[in-house]
């Protein structure tokens, strides 16, 4: 895919949410790859100044896509691409503030979406949830066709509309869209929270020295995928002509169990405090995840390729390198 990463030389490009964990990896990247000029849009709601990557080509507005004012002021440079990964994150905090989450998530792509439709883009590439737009009802692993209706959160809800609203500007106005589903993504760059994902937390809490806690009996698994790989399959979703109109899983392909990746992180950090067992929570009803990554190989030339274990411990040598600044901005 490497030859393909020269579309983006000289070209500006727009990634909403450029601020946190994916995007902030993206955006690096395709400094990296010389675009002309990367935006990042990014209300700073679930990420830091601190974590923003810097370079002369990249450039920082704050704002929300829910801001009409800031959503004009990024497309009047007229991005040829645009990554949209603002998202209300994730099930729980969905839970909780449900009409949140259809603001941001639902208002907010739609947004994004009529302003890109002004301006002549080459491709719109939306980050939907493999996680969340399939249902008990599909078969797994998880193809791009099993989609379901019958849901368990306002974020799996909201996703899904997602999908729905760029295949309708596909469909009628022939925008060039792709959507991206990301499996349990991983990798340096996302501080922990009480609404953030569950390796950067237990990264958090081993350093701290407690008890890991584990929300069912840690048989559950979950297809963790590396950031660079999701990085990978995002980059050339940009640049695919086969791509336009389509739905994609971005996942490992693997299962890893709950419990073995609690012992990886506790023995990555010399924590002795170990695990303990928490009931599960009432929305999170799929005890195993794995997807389907054989349309991306296909069409994409999709690889993961990062081992699991490799990947926890650069997750564990940002958190040394960052610590002060985690501590500092972890909120629990």
């Amino acid at each position: 895919m490497e030859d393909l990463y020269s579309d983006y030389d000289g070209k500006t490009i727009l990634v909403t949410g450029g601020a946190g964990a994916i995007g902030g990896n993206l955006c690096r990247k395709l400094s990296e790859l010389n675009a002309e000029k990367v935006i990042i849009l990014d209300d700073l709601s679930s990420s830091y100044k601190w974590n923003i990557p810097q370079a002369k080509n990249i450039m920082f507005v704050k704002g929300s896509v829910l801001d009409d004012e800031m959503l004009k002021r990024v497309f009047k440079e007229k991005p040829n691409y645009v990554f949209h990964l603002a998202a209300h994150f994730a099930n729980q905090n969905s839970v909780d503030n449900p009409e949140t989450d259809l603001m941001v998530n639902g208002m907010g792509i739609l947004k994004v979406l009529e302003y890109a439709q002004l301006v002549d883009i080459e491709r719109f590439v939306y980050s939907s949830s493999g996680c969340g737009v399939y249902g008990l009802d599909s078969k797994m692993p998880f193809e791009e066709h099993d989609t379901s209706i019958s849901l368990h959160t306002p974020y799996q809800v909201t996703k899904l509309i997602g999908e729905l609203y760029t295949n309708y500007f596909h469909n009628l106005y022939k925008m060039p869209i792709v959507n991206a589903r990301f499996f349990n993504v991983f990798g340096p760059g996302e501080v922990p929270g009480i609404y953030r994902n569950v390796i950067p937390n237990f990264f958090y809490w081993a350093m701290n020295g407690q008890a890991l806690p584990i929300t069912g009996d840690g048989t559950e698994t979950r297809d963790w995928t590396y950031v660079d790989d999701i990085i990978s399959g995002l980059l050339a979703m940009g640049v695919k002509e086969e791509a336009i109109g389509e739905a994609f899983n971005l996942g490992s392909a693997k299962e890893h169990r709950v419990i073995d990746m609690a012992n990886m992180v506790n023995e990555l950090t010399g924590n002795d405090a170990g695990i303990r067992f928490a009931e599960r929570r009432n929305w999170d009803v799929k005890c195993r995840l794995l997807s389907s990554v054989e349309k991306a190989q296909n069409v994409l030339g999709y690889k993961p390729s990062m081992q699991f274990e490799e990947g926890l411990k650069s997750v564990q040598q940002w958190f040394d390198g960052n610590w002060i600044d985690i501590q500092k901005c972890a909120e629990f």
